[in-house]
């Protein structure tokens, strides 16, 4: 099972370099690594996506933790969460093409991100699932070459109380 897992980790040097060596020491498989600035600079947010039974899961987090320069961990996968992935993907494109491509960019909600003689590239935003279709039904153009960032996972914030109960509280 994937678990995407959140780090709150202090922004100095090294400090990725430790987590992947965490990882790679210990034949964790790693499917996403994502990395970026926080709102305190002094901070860096990490979403992690990796497999393993929960008895592999709770290892990496108790790993995870004993590393000096994280902060925090938390384990997004049984919370409700916003996911989102970017892709930008380069499609072979000849004239008579050019429309169908077009087209499912359309239904994708997919950018146009540059036109050449010969390709198209495409950017897209949206869940990892979304963008496998979106890649599957480009497939079929001769896909050239494609970047994926990675998820980014946020929790929901929590939702207000609605109804005759919440006027009792």
């Amino acid at each position: 099972m994937k678990h995407t897992i959140s780090l709150l980790v202090e922004n100095h040097e090294g400090v990725l370099s430790r987590i992947a060596g965490l990882f790679s020491g210990r034949g964790y498989n790693l499917e996403s690594f994502t990395a970026g600035p926080s709102v305190d600079p002094s901070m860096t947010r990490i979403t992690l996506v990796c497999g393993g039974d929960d008895q592999i899961i709770d290892q990496i987090k108790k790993q995870l933790n004993r590393l000096i320069d994280i902060i925090k961990v938390v384990d997004l996968t049984e919370s409700p969460t916003v996911d989102r992935e970017l892709a930008l993907v380069r499609v072979k494109a000849k004239s008579g093409a050019r429309g169908e491509i077009f087209q499912i960019a359309d239904i994708f909600r997919a950018k146009v991100m540059d036109v050449a003689s010969e390709s198209i590239m495409l950017e897209l935003t949206g869940s990892s699932d979304k963008i496998d279709d979106f890649i599957a039904l480009l497939g079929d153009f001769s896909i050239l070459e494609f970047a994926r960032s990675g998820i980014v996972s946020m929790s929901r914030g929590k939702k207000e109380q609605r109804g005759p109960s919440a006027a009792k509280q």
